[in-house]
């Protein structure tokens, strides 16, 4: 379930994710199916509404009725990826989304547009279970058709491109969405465990 997805990888993941996939869309559906999935992890506002919604952050007790705490749940696991990013801040999610987005804008766009349109054809071919190897196969075949700036680091990259292509999916086919940023939360998780 989305609820074991969130505590595996980290509600800091999942609001970077999504800001990431909020910045800039326009698409209706999209933006639908966003709102439903940002309710559905609770994860506060749309990064492109004008204040909170009514699912901000209040440290509100967990579904087990334990109150939430990241210290507990995730050690240090959450500062792998996120190393400045405070537990519930939004606007660090939104500026390490800007970040990312900033980065793969640097590279070459009929690269990243190839790798979308193969990931879009394997994931509507695949089962779910799949998914994460489509996506890990697409991100191979990106990262030798790209240069890679050597002041990047590398994570931040893949990290990036990975995020980008999930995008782009959506941007197609908006009912991939949710199994998609599982999908993401998942392949980010074993990249930062593994």
């Amino acid at each position: 379930s989305s609820m074991e997805l969130r505590q595996s990888a980290g509600p800091d993941t999942a609001m970077v994710i999504l800001a990431f996939l909020q910045t800039d869309c326009r698409d209706p559906e999209l933006r639908k199916e966003l709102v439903s999935l940002r309710s559905e992890f609770n994860l506060g506002r749309d990064v492109n509404s004008n204040g909170p919604t009514t699912e901000a952050d209040d440290g509100d007790l967990e579904t087990d009725g334990h109150p939430f705490s990241p210290a507990m749940m995730f050690g240090d696991e959450q500062h792998y990826m996120w190393p400045y990013l405070p537990v519930g801040n939004h606007e660090a999610a939104q500026q390490i989304a800007a970040e990312l987005i900033g980065i793969a804008e640097q590279f070459e766009r009929s690269v990243l547009a190839r790798a979308t349109a193969n990931l879009s054809r394997k994931i509507s071919d695949s089962q779910c279970d799949q998914w994460n190897r489509c996506l890990s196969q697409e991100l191979e075949w990106v990262m030798t058709h790209i240069t890679i700036p050597q002041n990047l680091p590398q994570e931040q990259v893949i990290l990036a491109l990975t995020l980008t292509l999930l995008k782009g999916v959506c941007q197609k086919a908006p009912k991939f969405l949710k199994n998609l940023f599982n999908t993401a939360l998942n392949y980010i998780d074993l990249r930062s465990t593994g």
